[in-house]
């Protein structure tokens, strides 16, 4: 997700990969918020251009982070990747069942595709 956005504003797609890959599973697979979200936030972070102004380029990263949690949310009803993939990944048995049953390949890619769609929506 991250390494998408990060390519469009100048970042190495290596390095990109490298700052992100401990989101996945929910913030390195604690159950936490999606990585999709997570890598969404960080494309948000990196295409809007401080001001210079601390406060304001603040305001405008929590508006957009604001928007983008209010439209994921409307549309998969969570931002917690248990709750969108269906597994405890921080439980290894589960996290294997996943792999098994192909959650990765099947649940996870609509997820990304939907926050790179927001995120392109809000750059606008």
């Amino acid at each position: 997700m991250f390494s998408v956005f990060a390519e469009e504003s100048g970042l190495d797609k290596g390095l990109a990969l490298k700052v992100a890959r401990g989101f996945g599973g929910g913030m390195g697979q604690s159950q936490g918020t999606c990585g999709a979200v997570t890598g969404s936030y960080m494309a948000l972070g990196l295409a809007l251009k401080p001001t210079g102004d601390y406060q304001k380029d603040r305001a405008e990263m929590a508006a957009a982070m604001a928007e983008f949690r209010k439209r994921f949310l409307a549309r998969h009803g969570s931002l917690d990747c248990e709750a969108l993939c269906g597994y405890d990944l921080s439980i290894p048995e589960k996290a294997a069942e996943a792999r098994q049953k192909n959650v990765f390949a099947e649940v996870c890619p609509p997820l990304v595709r939907d926050g790179a769609g927001i995120v392109e929506e809000l750059l606008k």
